[in-house]
């Protein structure tokens, strides 16, 4: 077999969440999250699991980017902890804070790795939510201003921002199905949320645009969904048609075309007349931006029929039903299928084909341990990577400009409502004691990277 070779250039990273690996929940002013809030209300994450403590990279940062610096990773992409930046959502910044992230950036560039700046990965200020959250208009002001803040500070030494990580998550999982935070179910609240996410992104572009240098980029990251009908009937091409309008073009239409879905509105009639979108907001969302990145897990397979509620999906429910995607499975029990990463690149090099595109997420996570000998083998990790990455590198040869690639994740971390049960480190975590330990999917992953592809 032929070794698949990228092109120069290509950007080789792994990425983390502050709230998933920092810990010091409570450290140097930082202030409670809606997930500190979320995963403290018993029921809410499984074991009553928490990320105060995490993988603990708030103490142990120097030790991780000498990790990376071994993986030989070109770029590290990493979200800033609004509430240790910015307590109360409003206001100064806390210089701590700041200083945590100046630090950071600074070990990074030290060992010729490009800090690749994430401001919104789900840790909204618990006092923001309390005043109404994403779906209060005035979050996305807020927003802004932390955005600006975090520039001023970092502008000189990082040159590639993104606004929001997976705004899907935010508005869905965290408003209509509650099982994100802050946990609530009000269908019609998750549509607003989601519009002021985007405005919040917009709003963000112009904020860094007016403090960064010319030659930065600014960008946004989705969880774009690959939805495929179970057949080809008119109802579950329909059935697809409402996932994509949900879980696709609610963000695509109005970031690049400066719109909402015509369907999308129709589909959602029942449960608001969109009157929250105020003229001009869509000329906001659609401020241009240098890139897009794509994080990418699993297909979605829907057929026609209906959905329990509460759903993530607001106007599809009584239409709309989850099949699932044969094929093998990851930990998270979601399929294995490189082929949905290949369809979504095609597609927005049709849609979108002078946007650059980046892969900022894509992993999975395995039942993997440590060994009586210490060592972690995940040849499942690796046979999953090695069939995303050819699928990346198809997409190269038929023509979508894709820049880069990130690994999710560098570390097990908290995952979410899964709590420490679900890992997709390629560095396997010792909780209790913290000890790392690169898995055989890290030396496969730095392999790549030194030989800039594939074995064949």
């Amino acid at each position: 077999m032929t070794d698949l070779t990228f092109p120069a250039g290509f950007r080789w990273g792994t990425a983390t969440a502050a709230y998933q690996i920092e810990g010091a929940a409570d450290e140097d002013g930082r202030t409670p999250s809606i997930w500190d809030t979320f995963s403290r209300t018993p029921g809410k994450v499984r074991n009553g699991d928490t990320g105060d403590i995490a993988a603990d990279h708030y103490h142990r940062m120097g030790e991780d980017v000498a990790l990376m610096k071994d993986l030989g990773v070109t770029d590290y992409r990493f979200s800033v902890a609004w509430p240790r930046v910015q307590p109360t959502g409003r206001g100064p910044a806390v210089r701590k804070g700041l200083d945590f992230y100046r630090r950071l950036t600074d070990e990074l560039l030290s060992a010729d790795i490009r800090p690749v700046v994430t401001l919104y990965h789900w840790d909204l200020p618990q006092e923001l939510e309390d005043a109404g959250g994403w779906p209060h208009r005035d979050t996305a002001d807020r927003f802004a201003e932390y955005a600006g803040l975090v520039a001023d500070a970092l502008g000189d030494r990082v040159t590639t921002w993104t606004t929001l990580n997976e705004p899907w998550c935010a508005a869905f999982l965290g408003y209509a199905s509650g099982v994100h935070a802050p946990g609530r179910t009000d269908a019609a609240a998750s549509l607003r949320a989601a519009h002021h996410l985007n405005l919040a992104h917009g709003r963000a572009v112009q904020a860094l645009r007016a403090a960064l240098p010319p030659s930065a980029e600014v960008s946004l990251t989705l969880n774009l969904h690959a939805v495929r009908p179970l057949s080809d009937s008119a109802e579950d091409r329909d059935a697809a048609r409402r996932v994509d309008a949900l879980g696709n073009r609610i963000f695509l239409d109005p970031v690049f075309h400066g719109r909402l879905p015509a369907d999308l509105v129709a589909d959602t009639a029942a449960l608001t007349d969109w009157s929250f979108v105020r003229d001009g907001d869509l000329e906001v969302t659609a401020a241009p931006i240098d890139s897009l990145g794509i994080n990418y897990y699993s297909p979605t397979v829907v057929a026609a029929g209906g959905s329990p509620a509460p759903s993530p999906w607001p106007g599809a429910e009584p239409h709309v039903r989850f099949v699932p995607a044969p094929g093998p499975r990851t930990a998270m029990d979601w399929p294995v299928d490189p082929e949905g990463l290949y369809e979504l690149l095609t597609r927005l090099r049709d849609e979108l084909p002078d946007v650059p595109l980046m892969v900022t997420e894509n992993g999975a996570a395995y039942d993997d341990y440590a060994d009586p000998s210490g060592e972690v083998h995940d040849p499942e990790r690796v046979a999953y990577l090695h069939g995303h990455l050819a699928a990346v590198h198809r997409a190269l040869a038929d023509g979508a400009d894709v820049r880069g690639y990130f690994l999710w994740s560098l570390l097990d971390n908290f995952e979410w409502a899964y709590g420490y049960g679900k890992r997709f480190g390629i560095v396997h975590v010792d909780f209790a004691s913290q000890r790392r330990t690169p898995k055989d999917s890290a030396r496969w992953y730095a392999d790549v990277i030194a030989r800039g592809g594939l074995r064949g």
